[in-house]
């Protein structure tokens, strides 16, 4: 299982934490989507972040 994860709300106003979560996810624009194994390091970072990001589950690896 993966888990598609979709930036909706910009970093601007972040504090420097939660902007250092969304890099290492990979999400720099808004909109922008990546996909990453489901597994316990992952899922910290999407729950530092879940006020800006949309997550949903996919098929994958």
């Amino acid at each position: 299982m993966a888990l598609k994860i979709t930036l909706h709300h910009g970093k601007v106003g972040e504090k420097p934490q939660t902007r250092k979560n969304l890099e290492a996810l990979g999400l720099r624009k808004i909109g922008q989507s990546v996909i990453k194994k489901d597994n316990a390091a992952t899922r910290g970072q999407v729950l530092k972040v879940r006020h800006l990001v949309t997550v949903e589950e996919v098929a994958g690896e």
